[in-house]
């Protein structure tokens, strides 16, 4: 049997073919990666290797009927969007979601934007690395995570957007014959979204599952409220992971939100293996970044929930505007101070943000097939505010 460590394919395991294993693809030029069938359109000369998805439609990319196996690569591009088309990256990004079900479950363990998923966030599209996702020249969507299954999988793609999803290249490309330890948790994925930050209650990178697993990491988006905060720095707030039994505090609790990623005293433009921000977009004032646990991983044997507060850094130029906007102000280390007339120059302190603009989507293992998390926004609350 397999371990749960040994399902990603390591450098020492290269020369190693294991007795019953097998490799397919699933592509549009062999949809069910039947051995001896691929290419045949048009003679095998590239008779079909895209395909479209109407509005409202779905298509199944992937499918195993009764096989056990792992996922081992999900590669993808759609449309041949130019650069000055940013609205159609958003429509495309946000609009057609990736889902993915395991052992013949009813609901996906999977149902995310495929912009997110493949972490590219904010429906945008940047050239990026890191250990388990890549977009080479920000033109493609590559995935590496591991993803086991027993009894049988399906992937499909299902376009939520208005407009055609178009000239869609893809391929699946997985392993059959794996006999996975009890141990080998299923791939889960899961994405929301807060148009606007309630005052004092943290955003939730992963709300509340159910099980025994591994938080594997986040890809996030933040626009924050710059009408009401102006470009105050908004990452204060610290990630928190409330793991089996924990109650009103977390076992893991970081220091602040480009802390959590790597980083440090805010955040510029940067993609490493395990953390990274590809987008930083200065003139709006936005953000998409991402965290992988993967030399540190957060168990849990239980439950999980995993979390970022809303805090913000302010200075004494700030104030005027924040009491201006009459917006909640209460400095997180109780001193009293009138927003309209701040005493001293040089004032400055941490507070607790609202009405910012947050997305996530959580990757992470379970022991189950499905996870009972509530269902994939509708497509305008996804791509709301994007072309702004």
């Amino acid at each position: 049997m397999r371990s749960f460590t040994k399902i990603h394919m390591h450098f020492s395991d290269l020369p190693i073919v294991p007795p019953q294993s097998a490799t397919r693809w699933s592509s549009p030029e062999n949809w069910a990666a039947v051995p001896g069938a691929g290419g045949q359109t048009r003679n095998g000369r590239k008779g079909s290797p895209c395909f479209t998805i109407p509005p409202g439609e779905s298509k199944i990319i992937a499918e195993e009927g009764s096989a056990s196996g792992t996922i081992r690569r999900i590669w993808m591009t759609l449309w041949n969007i130019r650069a000055d088309e940013q609205d159609k990256w958003h429509m495309a990004l946000r609009g057609v979601r990736l889902r993915c079900y395991w052992d013949g479950a009813e609901t996906p363990a999977v149902d995310s934007p495929i912009g997110d998923f493949f972490c590219q966030g904010l429906g945008c599209m940047e050239s990026f690395e890191n250990a388990l996702f890549a977009s080479p020249e920000g033109r493609s969507l590559c995935a590496y995570v591991p993803m086991p299954f027993r009894r049988g999988m399906r992937i499909e793609l299902f376009n939520d957007a208005t407009i055609q999803a178009g000239a869609i290249f893809y391929d699946v490309d997985y392993t059959l014959g794996e006999v996975h330890a009890p141990d080998v948790c299923y791939f889960h994925a899961h994405w929301r979204r807060e148009l606007k930050t309630t005052l004092g209650r943290d955003f939730e990178l992963l709300p509340p599952v159910e099980g025994r697993g591994r938080f594997l990491g986040a890809c996030v988006s933040a626009i924050p409220d710059t009408a009401n905060y102006g470009r105050m720095w908004w990452g204060e707030g610290e990630m928190k992971a409330f793991i089996d039994e924990d109650g009103k505090f977390p076992t893991l609790c970081g220091t602040g939100t480009e802390d959590y990623i790597g980083t440090a005293w805010e955040q510029g433009r940067y993609a490493h293996q395990w953390q990274g921000c590809p987008v930083v977009d200065k003139k709006r004032f936005r953000y998409a970044f991402y965290r992988i646990h993967g030399p540190d991983p957060v168990f849990f044997q239980q439950r999980m929930r995993v979390t970022m507060q809303q805090i913000g850094l302010y200075h004494a130029y700030h104030l005027p505007l924040i009491h201006a906007n009459k917006v909640p102000f209460a400095d997180l280390d109780g001193r009293q101070i009138d927003p309209a007339n701040p005493m001293d120059p040089k004032l400055s302190g941490t507070l607790d943000r609202q009405g910012d603009d947050w997305a996530c989507c959580a990757w992470f293992y379970l022991d189950r097939t499905e996870n009972g998390l509530p269902p994939l926004a509708p497509f305008q609350e996804r791509i709301s505010g994007l072309g702004e």
